[in-house]
């Protein structure tokens, strides 16, 4: 296997192993227009990067992280709903990165494969940003699993039990940027959040336990990375892309395939 068909496949595993279980909870919670939001605000993230004169990783997570605790205090002063909030700083973000980066006149900025990812140039030290920051990512999650879960089952419950609801809802939401950050080189800003939402609802038509659903998903995101990349191979079409639409055709077979388990078992 050719060295950048190696990283690439090493790196969309990486990428699906931790996006698989986070995005159960991004399903759980309803969160898919959050984690888009963030997903816009990343192209500032590769804006600040370059200004700063620092990775565009690190400055894609700084924004992001920034975007989530903006989010927090605004939601807790009440005047918008939420939706309102997050399409306002999403299309805030994005617009905002573009007039950044159209000041560089002199940098040559890869504008498509930030937006549709570049997964085939996945490079060393992308690999190690992505398997530094899953592990951290993984690492968060497994730690807060069970209060987290508590509360997103029923909230008020979790508050009784004196779990502290917000702070894990902000631990969540800085997780969800980590991800999109280490994230974006694969599938681009536009479509990270087809690898978190997609798995996690693959995996939901057979799961029958929130650990099942986690485990489930993070193998349909690796399953989709291969499928994807040995579509693109064969077609010659664009590799992030054709890994979204590989995760979508997973899930439509699953969801045909569940239903008609249960039209059997009825």
């Amino acid at each position: 296997m050719d060295d950048f068909l190696l990283r690439a496949v090493l790196g969309g595993i990486g990428v699906a192993l931790v996006a698989g279980p986070l995005g159960c909870f991004i399903v759980w919670r309803r969160m898919a227009y959050f984690g888009a939001s963030l997903a816009h605000s990343a192209l500032l993230g590769v804006a600040l990067g370059f200004l700063l004169g620092i990775d565009p990783t690190l400055g894609i997570a700084a924004a992001a992280i920034l975007l989530a605790l903006l989010l927090v205090l605004l939601e807790r002063q009440q005047a918008l709903p939420s939706d309102t909030l997050l399409g306002i700083l999403a299309h805030a973000g994005l617009a905002l990165g573009l007039v950044v980066l159209s000041f560089f006149e002199t940098l040559r900025v890869d504008l498509m494969g930030y937006l549709f990812g570049d997964i085939l140039a996945v490079s060393r030290s992308d690999l190690l940003w992505i398997y530094g920051g899953g592990i951290l990512a993984l690492g968060v999650l497994a730690a807060i699993w069970r209060p987290l879960l508590t509360a997103t089952l029923h909230e008020e419950l979790a508050r009784a039990e004196g779990l502290p609801v917000v702070q894990l809802r902000l631990a969540l939401m800085l997780t969800v940027a980590i991800v999109i950050a280490i994230a974006m080189k694969i599938v681009g800003i536009l479509l990270i959040i087809s690898m978190l939402i997609i798995p996690a609802a693959t995996a939901r038509c057979f799961a029958r336990t929130p650990e099942q659903m986690a485990a489930i998903a993070a193998l349909a995101g690796v399953l989709s990375v291969w499928l994807g990349l040995w579509g693109s191979l064969e077609a010659d079409t664009p590799a992030g892309p054709s890994i979204v639409v590989a995760t979508t055709v997973l899930f439509a077979a699953a969801l045909a395939l569940s239903r008609l388990l249960r039209r059997r078992q009825a």
